[in-house]
């Protein structure tokens, strides 16, 4: 194809470049003149790698200023860089090969950065870095631009939304510390400088405990600990007069969590959805009959935990370990929980059984409190390899045709049938598998010793067909980006995981025609095509890359970035949008540009090409919304404050009595206190025997059934 400008082009007079300039002038540095809102500007440092891009954050430790050199040689040099620049234009295009000007074209869509990586040649990973990177800054100028402060942006319509009555900093909190692992140093001063003037969160609104837990109280964790741990990320004067101290994040992240414990004050210690910042009251959910879901509540730990070891406040700590406790006295089968539970009395409600939405973070949360605290809390580590065990049981199949490891639901409990729907969301798991198995370390490095296990090869085998179906989701569509939603096609009645494992034969790349037998196995429907920007393959191909060292998965994160670019980028600047419809061409955009685009998919993909020495993972945790905390071993008083109940060798709770169906009118009267008259079968365990036995439930008091006064839950 011909050569064509960049979409993007410099714009000089784009509303971050003053207080680029100003901060620059502050720091008594020169900056480098530019621009920041194109995405040509990767050009930059791909053909000359020893200058830097135009208008490009740097740390202080960048090259020396060029403001003692005379202005008459100032002005020679600017003119010879002109000269050259206008001289390799025309050899470009005039004596350049036709072929490395032209890159893949997708039908319906534009050329990629071709220029990134010319054909046949090694990859260059640092310029595909700075590509991210370059993609964050778009993102994030669009945002000051057009809504800066707001909790939402629409980068098309060009507008911003709040949340709360004066904001919670959604997108500026939850992106503080991509900002510092980027080095983006002035717009981290914009952000921090927004943060210790602008945000309050004092104010007379509801805001998700969850959400809230994760992104914001998370985030706040995260910047405090890299600004501290690693300066050179943060490379700010904290001693000026009237700056703010290095404590801001913290101190802002103490007052969020005090507001966040309201949503802990039940009866059984579960955290109801929602909390009042200003009153501090709890507030239950407004749909699902007010219950929480399990991975909202199960997925605080990390959060408080640290903060807890920071401040030596124990109660932060209580709080969210209880909630685990709670979860696992009800005994649930196999590890593996309902998606929803009553807080008030810390039960569960229905049956529905998935690693999806409103589950999947629990599981995550498991293995990774064990990691946090330096393998000195063993009770998540039971917990996880429980509820793997119980994963591979109840949950692993495979496609029809080409053998995909898919990890299924189970809406009606695990004695129902097997759904083969797999939310985006489920692809976490593989990554968390492999950071479980290793721990963090590289494979070679954690097979030295004896203590590895034929168990742990086969988690690294199951991470790894896992992760090629969740990269088939993106091969499946027409612009190479994941719907929210996929099905597959599998055998009647499904092959269970529990056999053994299989493996997928099938060549994405070698076999792309519309008739593939891999994309008979792949069913998407239009309902479910949106695609929101979401985080949770790119996260796994960063762990599996770190882990394995197989560069595949590096090569799998680029041609994803590629797509994210080649059907989500706007053309005026914008930024980047989710889509609509991800599996027609054109793609329909969403106009939406989610917090977690900058906070987790774009650092996830700076992360997977970056050299495996930042941030290495056998020293830090990473938490659901892909903020970075260290590991720390248990100080301050902290310590496991609970054990779990007894258990018989099938791992069933000893004298606790389970119901095999709990749901419907009958689950909404007992959590009520009103009586049931429905004859049920229920199974009664002890450590000796288990016996099928029918009992005619009458009234219920506080989670007792009748006479029976083994009941828990």
């Amino acid at each position: 194809m011909a050569f064509s400008l960049p979409r993007n082009v410099p714009k000089f007079d784009n509303d971050q470049r003053a207080y680029e300039n100003a901060y620059w002038g502050a720091s008594k540095r020169s900056p480098q003149t530019g621009h920041a809102n194109g995405i040509g500007s990767s050009l930059n440092g791909v053909f000359d790698k020893n200058s830097l891009p135009m208008y490009k954050d740097k740390p202080y430790s960048y090259a020396s200023s060029r403001r003692h050199v005379p202005v008459l040689k100032r002005r020679r040099v600017w003119l010879g860089g002109v000269l050259s620049l206008c001289a390799f234009f025309l050899y470009w295009m005039v004596l350049w090969p036709s072929g490395h000007r032209s890159g893949e074209t997708r039908a319906g869509g534009k050329s990629t950065w071709n220029w990134l990586s010319k054909p046949g040649s090694a990859p260059d990973w640092d310029s595909r870095q700075d590509a991210v990177r370059d993609a964050f800054k778009i993102s994030w100028d669009g945002y000051i631009k057009h809504a800066w402060g707001m909790d939402e942006y629409h980068p098309i319509s060009k507008s911003g939304k709040q949340m709360t009555p004066t904001g919670m900093g959604w997108i500026i909190v939850d992106a503080l510390d991509t900002l510092m692992i980027m080095n983006l140093t002035s717009r981290l001063s914009h952000a921090r400088d927004w943060i210790s003037t602008s945000l309050n969160y004092n104010q007379d609104s509801e805001v998700n405990t969850f959400e809230t837990t994760i992104r914001m109280l998370g985030g706040l964790l995260s910047a405090h600990y890299l600004s501290t741990e690693f300066p050179s990320m943060a490379p700010l004067d904290e001693d000026d007069p009237g700056k703010p101290g290095d404590d801001l994040y913290l101190e802002k992240a103490a007052d969020l969590a005090d507001r966040l414990l309201g949503a802990f004050d039940t009866n059984s210690g579960v955290p109801l959805a929602s909390v009042n910042l200003k009153t501090l009251k709890g507030v239950p959910s407004h749909n699902d009959d007010g219950a929480s879901s399990t991975a909202e509540a199960g997925s605080l730990q990390l959060e408080f935990k640290y903060l807890a070891m920071l401040t030596g406040e124990k109660i932060y700590w209580q709080k969210v370990e209880k909630v685990i406790q709670v979860f696992d006295d009800n005994g649930m089968e196999d590890g593996l929980l309902p998606i929803f539970l009553y807080a008030d009395k810390g039960i569960f409600k229905g049956q529905n059984i998935r690693l999806g939405s409103r589950g999947d973070s629990y599981y995550e949360y498991l293995i990774k409190q064990y990691l946090q605290t330096s393998g000195e809390e063993p009770i998540y580590k039971s917990l996880w390899d429980e509820a793997l065990s119980g994963v591979r049981k109840h949950l692993l199949t495979y496609s029809k045709h080409t053998n995909l490891t898919i990890l299924g639901e189970r809406p009606d409990g695990l004695a129902g049938y097997l759904s083969p729907k797999m939310d985006h969301l489920v692809c976490f798991m593989p990554g968390t598998i492999a950071l479980g198995a290793t721990g963090g370390l590289s494979l070679a490095t954690a097979r030295k010793p004896l203590t590895w296990s034929k168990k742990q090869d086969e988690e690294i085998e199951l991470a790894k067909e896992l992760t090629k179906t969740c990269w088939g989701m993106y091969k499946a569509t027409l612009t190479g980006l994941a719907p929210e939603i996929t099905y597959f096609e599998v055998d009647d009645p499904p092959r269970m995981g529990v056999d053994g494992l299989v493996t997928a034969n099938v060549d994405f790349e070698a076999e792309n025609s519309p008739k593939a037998s891999w994309k008979e196995d792949y069913i998407i429907k239009q309902q479910d095509s949106h695609n929101l920007q979401r985080p949770e393959t790119v996260e796994s191909l960063f762990y599996m890359w770190r882990i394995t060292g197989d560069a595949t998965y590096r090569e799998w994160g680029w041609e994803i970035f590629k797509s994210f670019v080649e059907y989500t980028t706007l053309e005026d600047g914008g930024g980047f949008t989710s889509l609509s419809k991800a599996n027609e061409l054109p793609p329909k955009m969403k106009d939406n540009m989610e917090s977690f685009w900058l906070a987790e998919t774009l650092k996830y993909f700076y992360l997977l090409f970056s050299p495996t020495d930042l941030l290495p993972l056998d020293s830090i945790v990473i938490n659901t919304e892909a903020h970075i905390f260290p590991r720390f071993k248990l100080q301050k008083g902290l310590t496991t404050g609970w054990t779990r109940k007894p258990r018989d060798k099938e791992g069933r709770m000893v004298g606790k009595v389970t119901r095999q169906e709990e749901s419907g009118e009958e689950g909404e009267k007992a959590q009520k206190g009103k009586p049931l008259t429905k004859t049920k079968k229920i199974r009664v365990v002890d450590a000796k025997t288990v016996t099928e036995t029918v009992v005619e439930t009458t009234a219920v008091g506080e989670g007792k059934r009748g006479a029976d006064k083994n009941y828990e839950g």
